[in-house]
């Protein structure tokens, strides 16, 4: 071999060795760099500052700085500054490391129909049997269904009891036939107060105070923390603690962000946000004893069935059960969740 070709031949090993050298080494530090970016998730809801949802949403953040060592950060826009709850699930599905809340009738009204029955009404008579339900096989289930819809639930919170607020005296449950009542416009709390002989009445939640004042409408339901906040005192006269909803809420992300998180992160989440949801439950035990008080304040007469009346409650919402509602759930949901909370 010449000395021309034995020069060209080392050069050549020269550079590959230099390559192969500097796409390892350079590797290497990249995915350091990357296991050390700092993860940031942004979480939207309607909740204004101060609510008990916020302090504990506060907490949380502080939770998860703690865990990760300040790797990990949850920044807070409340009052909708992120914007709707339907622009951030698009902004989920196609990555975006951003959070909102959802429930089962939000569910429900997006394929997955069976957790519909959450928010079925009157079906629960307290949190316990709630939260038998929330650690069920079942529920497991219908979350993976969620999450082939590309949302992951990652926690569960309260979001608080709803009850009936009302203009004209009440005292038994067939005074409320025919009453206009204020109703979100999901598909589900339309039929239930349907079920009841009530005349449901969806509109925005920013319209039911002046609908109230003009004669409009004669109710609208709500938790009592809402009811006091927004100063409904003045314009309802009666609150039946009838308990129709016990509202559960969830935070869900994207499943594609959620599969971008190391599983030590996905565990700092979601244990954090255990913590967390128990502190809320706390914290709204304890807000909706304040807001009763404060509504008996304003001359709002409070109203707790006692237990012959919440049968009443029951076997008139039976007809919720064969409405469009429930018309599309899986044959035996009804008795499959009963036996659950009978566990």
């Amino acid at each position: 071999m010449n000395r021309r070709l034995k020069f060209f031949l080392g050069v050549m090993l020269l550079i590959c060795m230099t390559i192969v050298g500097g796409c390892g080494g350079g590797g290497d530090k990249q995915q350091a760099s990357d296991s050390k970016e700092k993860v940031v998730l942004r979480i939207g809801y309607e909740n204004n500052p101060g609510e008990p949802l916020d302090v504990a949403l506060n907490k949380w953040k502080e939770l998860v700085a703690k865990k990760s060592n300040g790797q990990m950060e949850l920044e807070l826009y409340p009052s909708s500054q992120l914007g709707s709850k339907n622009d951030l699930i698009d902004q989920m599905i196609v990555g975006e490391p951003v959070m909102t809340l959802a429930n089962g009738a939000w569910y429900a009204d997006r394929g997955v129909k069976d957790f519909g029955i959450m928010f079925a009404p009157y079906l629960f008579d307290n949190w316990d049997q709630v939260w038998k339900v929330v650690g069920s096989d079942w529920y497991k289930e219908q979350s993976a269904k969620v999450e082939e819809k590309g949302i992951k639930i990652v926690s569960n919170w309260i979001y608080g009891t709803r009850h009936l607020a009302l203009v004209k005296p009440y005292s038994q449950v067939s005074d409320l036939k025919g009453q206009k009542i204020r109703v979100p416009n999901n598909t589900i709390q339309v039929e239930s107060f349907k079920a009841l002989g009530i005349a449901p009445t969806p509109m925005p939640l920013g319209e039911a105070y002046t609908a109230l004042q003009q004669g409009t409408i004669d109710g609208l339901e709500n938790s009592l923390q809402f009811l006091d906040s927004a100063k409904y005192g003045e314009v309802v006269k009666y609150v039946v603690l009838d308990g129709h909803i016990r509202d559960l809420t969830s935070w869900v992300c994207g499943k594609t962000f959620w599969e971008s998180l190391t599983k030590e992160q996905q565990d700092i989440l979601t244990s954090t946000a255990e913590e967390a949801s128990k502190y809320n439950s706390e914290l709204q035990d304890a807000a909706d004893k304040k807001a009763m008080e404060e509504l008996k304040a304003q001359g709002v007469t409070i109203i707790e069935p006692d237990m012959a009346m919440r049968e009443q409650f029951k076997q008139e919402s039976e007809g919720f059960y064969s409405s469009d509602a429930a018309k599309d759930w899986s044959p035996g949901l009804r008795e499959k969740i009963l036996n659950i909370i009978k566990m």
